[in-house]
């Protein structure tokens, strides 16, 4: 199944502050299922690049620094780092149930609406992040069955068996320190 193209993302979404995470993007009128919304664009990398820079930004959030991850996986060879101003689909945050999605066509990635979008709503996706450095990650999207951590979702029955207790404190102490946590 195809998606339709976008017109133009500024005529269908708006990045401004969110309740989420700092900013995100939102649409501009109701969007139907399937709508092509943004590319996600950036820097095509080798995975080791990749591995290289994602270790940077560890550190540097440990640090106090800027801990968002933009890198996009394209295939098993690169990688794509959308660290770029120009690139309004970074500003999209997760959600453990999203309304957008993914999709990888000819080596561009293109951010499409899973189903009816209302005007105002906010995009969400799953960043799909491995079970690898999960409590780095803490997850305010709000939806029901969140874990509370940034974990794609065929990856999520692992946080079951982190005690509850231990995953709130971790989520605390990130939120408290505006970090990730040591």
């Amino acid at each position: 199944m195809s998606a339709r193209r976008p017109p133009s993302p500024s005529s269908l979404v708006v990045a401004t502050a969110s309740a989420i995470h700092g900013r995100g993007v939102f649409a501009r009128a109701a969007i139907a299922d399937g709508t092509r919304l943004l590319e996600y664009t950036g820097e095509r990398i080798t995975k080791a690049e990749s591995e290289r820079r994602d270790q940077a930004r560890i550190a540097r959030a440990r640090r106090g620094g800027d801990g968002c991850v933009y890198i996009f996986t394209l295939n098993a060879r690169t990688d794509l780092d959308g660290r770029t101003r120009r690139n309004l689909a970074r500003l999209i945050n997760h959600s453990c149930a999203p309304n957008c999605r993914a999709e990888i066509d000819r080596g561009r990635i293109w951010i499409v609406a899973r189903r009816d979008l209302a005007a105002g709503e906010e995009l969400t996706f799953d960043y799909g992040f491995s079970f690898k450095n999960w409590e780095t990650h803490p997850c305010r999207c709000g939806a029901p069955r969140c874990p509370g951590f940034i974990v794609g979702a065929p990856h999520r029955w692992r946080l079951r068996r982190i005690p509850r207790s231990r995953r709130r404190a971790l989520a605390a102490a990130a939120a408290a320190h505006g970090r990730i946590s040591p």
